[in-house]
Formats: structure tokens, C-alpha cells, sequence
């Protein structure tokens, strides 16, 4: 691992203590093309696991993979107005291709909806053929202004569900079960704690008639949209003439849903768990669940507490545990700095005493150090695994509810709240677009979503925080990436 400078205290300032500890974990670096990331093995190895859970997940409803081009007629895009308005600054365009003009020109994928409803259009005739549930791991391409490694980069990775259905009704509830499922992965895989509920119209998804997002709180108290799922109603199947034919004979356009989450998530499980340490990661998500550092100071010793520590890491991984070894010449402390760093949650130190005594002794990323027995060693960590997950979830939850205000006592004290330290604000409001538009104006604070009602403040307000008019539902507000 490259010599780097220490990590900036998160206090100090948390945008450059982001960045410094994706470079010191060596997660991602800075592409020659502007605004463009490499993801380096650790953090890919970090979006593989997340890759592979939720596409159990997916698979697990009934959702299947395919893939569609990169290339988009430009066409394609114009022929849903409101989509394409939504798009259009963002779209990079190719307008020469094998040394010629082209005849139109072709749009890097910004997101797949109109190439995949030209399609659904070729093979869904009837009723029979719903539903279509569609799941692609693919790149897009948004040409962003200002862009943060993971958060928002103009090339980024990310998985976009494409789903018809023959009723409003179904397509509803494909549109909750993908947020639910977002939902569960997020809290049980990245211990990342997020509220779920619909988006406003102004943060509604170009083209789709509802909106759900889940919220999750970063340590600095702004929000991270961290995952979306939309009902597009039929609004795409009108646009590309995606007609079936109804059970009682009769001609309809399905409706149909879309979803997405992407590598941001790596950025979010970085600002919800890492230390001035650097990168926390939790055990289920972890490309290294435990690391074995044998230690030695004769050729001698080497050899045996080597062999032992691959006989070790054999043992582990037959019990299913991630395990490495790092037998790197070089000293225990640079080994345990960089895997600190790194966020690896468990690290066995093996020496030669520990050999005698048949122990290992067990260091947490969460902190403490301990001797354990080295009989029951998988089944022990396997109960450590569990509890740290545990742990991290509990502890970004008293976070984020510690920085939670409800029902500000008025339109001052949600100021003062949203401009000091920040966070969430469950607060009246009376659904005005104009007033949405003089809060963020005022705040730089956007509504999240509208709570779903498990996360709804036990008594509903009833004035809207900002005009003293009757609240007709109840908002979270946050600074937002």
C-alpha cells in the first residue's frame, strides 16, 4: 500500500475526510476523463457482495436478468416529453461513429427506459405475456457538473429493474415490494437505517407518475437518496404503442414500473459507518470478513505460524467465512494499520506463543482485543460477525435519531434546525409547490419524501411549518447530496 497523508478528522472537515479515506482504502481513484472514477479492487470487491445479495433478491421475486444496449436513438428519448426534459442536460450524444457522420445520433444510456419499451413493444401481445419482470446490471452516463467519487461521477454502475403488468394495481404493488426489498437490503446488509415514502412532484422522476425513495442520514447530518423505485403508470407504454390484449378481449397499454440503485451506495455505507480510522465496513458486505496476520521473528517461526494460519484460514472458509492471510514481509503494526484502514472486521493475530497456548488473539475494527481459544474459532465468529452487524445498524440508527427533529415548534426553529448541525425535520406542510420551492430556497433543504406511515411522527401536525395554512401531510425535510 502507497505511503498517503493521515485521514482528515471527520470534524474537521468531512468532504476531505471522504475523500481521504477512499484513497487511503484504496477504494477508488480519479479517472483521466473528467468526472469519471476507476473503482479499484477494494471497492469493487465492496459492490460485488452488494451486487450478488441484491441479485439473489431480485431473482428471489421473480425478476430476471437481460441486457440492452448502451446506445440509445436519439429519437427514442424525444418520443416521451417530460423524460427527455428531465434528461436532456444530462445526456452525452454521439453523432459520429467508423470516420462518418451518423444519420441521428445516439445517446450513452442516462438510463434505459425508452430502448426497453421499444422492445417490450415487439414481444408483449397479450395478457398472457404479463407480467415482464426485467432486472439489468449495466453503466449510464450522466454528464454531472460537479461530481464526488461514488456519489455522483458522469459514468457510474448500477442495476435498473424494468417491470409491465396488466393492471394500475399490480404495477403499485411491483413498485412497493422493490422499495421494501431496497429497504431490507439496505438495513440488513449495509446497516444503513433509511425511511422510505413517496416523493413530491418537483423530486418525482422525469416521466413516472409516483415516486418512492428510501433516505438514509450520513454522519453529517445532510441526507443520501439512496435507492428509488417509480411507477411510471403508463405514461412509457403510451409513448412507444406497448399494447396487450386484456383478458376479455379488449385493447389497453400496460403500466409499468422501473428501479434502480448504484455504486452511490458504496459512498453511503462509507459516510454511515467510517472513523478517522478510515473505512468500517460491516461484516455481510465486507470482501474480507476476517484477515490473519501471523507473526514471526526467525525463518523458523515463519514457517510455523504460517502453516498455521493457511490451516486456520481453511478452516474458516469451510465454515464460510471470507478469510485472507497476509504474509507480506513487512511489520504487524503497517498490516494492522492498513487493514484498519481498510475496514476489515476482524483481525486473528497469530504468533508463536499463541500457538502454544492454542489461541488467536482477536482484534474488532469496533474496538476491543481479546484471547479466544482457537477450538470453536468459526462458530465463535460467526456470533462476532452477528453482533457487529447488529451493533453498526443500532448505532447509525441513534445517529440519525438523535438528529432528527419533529414538529418543529415553529417556522424559526425549523430554520435554525435545517442551517446549524442539520438533519432530518418531520414537519407539516401544506403540499404547495411554490412553498416546497421558497424552503429549499431559503434552507438549501428539499423535501426527502413524504413518510410512509411506520415512520410518521405519533401526532400528525396539523399547520404546514412555513405558511401557518392547514398541513395536508407530513414532510421530512434535509440538505441533501
Amino acid at each position: 500500500m502507497a505511503e498517503s497523508k493521515a485521514i482528515t478528522p471527520r470534524a474537521v472537515d468531512f468532504s476531505a475526510w471522504y475523500n481521504d479515506l477512499i484513497m487511503r482504502a484504496e477504494l477508488a481513484d480519479y479517472s483521466p476523463v473528467r468526472g469519471c472514477m476507476v473503482i479499484r479492487p477494494n471497492g469493487y470487491a465492496i459492490w460485488e457482495q452488494m451486487q450478488q445479495a441484491l441479485d439473489r433478491m431480485f431473482k428471489d421475486t421473480g425478476h430476471q436478468n437481460a441486457y440492452f444496449p448502451l446506445f440509445i436513438p436519439q429519437s427514442f428519448l424525444a418520443k416521451e416529453a417530460q423524460h427527455v426534459e428531465g434528461f436532456a442536460p444530462e445526456t452525452a450524444v454521439v453523432t459520429h461513429g467508423g470516420g462518418k457522420e451518423l444519420e441521428e445520433p445516439l445517446v450513452v444510456r442516462p438510463t434505459s427506459e425508452t430502448i426497453i419499451y421499444a422492445m417490450y413493444a415487439k414481444w408483449i401481445q397479450s395478457y398472457r405475456d404479463l407480467p415482464v419482470l426485467i432486472n439489468q446490471w449495466a453503466n449510464v452516463v450522466r454528464w454531472e457538473l460537479r461530481t464526488r467519487l461514488f456519489l455522483r461521477t458522469t459514468e457510474f454502475l448500477w442495476q435498473e429493474g424494468h417491470t409491465a403488468h396488466a393492471t394500475e394495481a399490480e404495477a403499485e404493488a411491483e413498485t412497493l415490494l422493490i422499495l421494501n426489498l431496497y429497504r431490507t437490503f439496505m438495513e440488513e446488509w449495509m446497516a444503513m437505517p433509511v425511511i422510505t415514502g413517496p416523493k413530491t412532484d418537483s423530486e418525482r422522476f422525469a416521466g413516472a407518475l409516483r415516486t418512492y425513495g428510501c433516505e438514509a442520514l450520513m454522519q453529517d447530518n445532510k441526507a443520501l437518496q439512496a435507492g428509488t423505485s417509480h411507477n411510471l403508470g403508463q405514461n412509457f407504454a403510451k409513448a412507444f404503442d406497448v399494447q396487450f390484449q386484456t383478458a376479455e378481449g379488449g385493447l389497453d397499454y400496460v403500466w409499468s414500473t422501473s428501479w434502480g440503485v448504484s455504486t452511490r451506495l458504496v459512498g453511503g455505507l462509507i459516510m454511515t459507518h467510517g472513523d478517522d480510522k478510515g473505512m468500517v465496513c460491516p461484516p455481510r458486505l465486507a470482501q474480507w470478513q476476517v484477515v490473519i496476520i501471523p507473526i514471526w521473528r526467525t525463518d523458523e517461526e515463519r514457517a510455523q505460524v504460517v502453516e498455521a494460519a493457511e490451516s486456520m484460514m481453511k478452516e474458516l472458509r469451510g465454515a464460510g467465512i471470507r478469510t485472507t492471510t497476509d504474509k507480506r514481509e513487512i511489520k504487524p503494526g503497517a498490516k494492522y494499520y492498513e487493514w484498519e484502514s481498510r475496514g476489515t472486521p476482524f483481525r486473528l493475530e497469530l504468533g508463536p506463543r499463541d500457538l502454544a497456548q492454542q489461541s488467536v488473539m482477536l482484534a474488532r475494527r469496533l474496538g476491543g482485543k481479546e484471547a479466544v481459544p482457537m477450538a470453536g474459532l468459526a462458530a465463535r465468529l460467526l456470533q462476532e460477525m452477528t453482533a457487529m452487524q447488529q451493533a453498526m445498524l443500532d448505532a447509525a440508527r441513534a445517529r440519525r435519531d438523535a438528529a432528527t427533529l419533529r414538529n418543529p415548534k415553529s417556522k424559526e426553529e425549523f430554520i435554525a434546525f435545517l442551517e446549524g448541525n442539520g438533519g432530518f425535520v418531520f414537519a407539516g406542510f401544506c403540499g404547495d409547490p411554490a412553498v416546497e420551492a421558497e424552503i429549499k430556497a431559503r434552507t438549501k433543504a428539499t423535501i426527502r419524501c413524504l413518510p410512509d406511515p411506520e415512520f410518521r411522527s405519533p401526532e400528525a401536525p396539523t399547520t404546514c411549518i412555513w405558511t401557518g395554512r392547514p398541513a395536508t401531510v407530513e414532510a421530512v425535510w434535509a440538505r441533501a447530496y
